[in-house]
């Protein structure tokens, strides 16, 4: 029976943007920044309050797990928003919009009212999207 989640890929087109936006700009934490003898970077980031799950930064590009056809269209894709989503969770979805918003981040929609709490949508330097949500009041 799996038990819970350890890692979570999003797909980048650059790693050192990505750690500049999800560690800079998002707060996150490097989890592990490794490279291997195949010249392949292990980079994974996380919330500071979440230790138990890493997200990996995974670089699209040809090798063992994708020809120059795939990984071509894995990246157009990216850059669409067309792969990566999930959703960030926050206490204050206003005050973290006004703050990420400040250092740069691209925001798709302000803070809105849904019947689920408030959400606004980004995205990160690749084209991937995200939800930062805050959960209604007494949920």
């Amino acid at each position: 029976m799996i038990t819970r989640i350890s890692h979570y890929t999003i797909y980048v087109l650059d790693q050192d943007q990505a750690y500049d936006f999800y560690v800079n700009k998002l707060g996150f934490e490097v989890a592990t920044d490794a490279t291997m003898d195949s010249g392949f970077r292990w980079l994974t980031v996380r919330p500071k309050e979440q230790k138990d799950i890493e997200i990996v930064l995974m670089l699209v590009k040809p090798g063992p797990m994708y020809d120059d056809h795939t990984a071509a269209q894995l990246r157009e894709l990216i850059q669409k928003g067309k792969l990566g989503s999930g959703v960030f969770e926050t206490n204050d979805c206003r005050a973290t919009y006004a703050e990420l918003k400040a250092k740069g981040v691209e925001f798709m929609s302000e803070p809105k009212e849904q019947f689920y709490g408030i959400e606004a949508l980004f995205k990160d330097n690749s084209g991937n999207w995200f939800s930062l949500s805050q959960k209604p009041k007494g949920n």
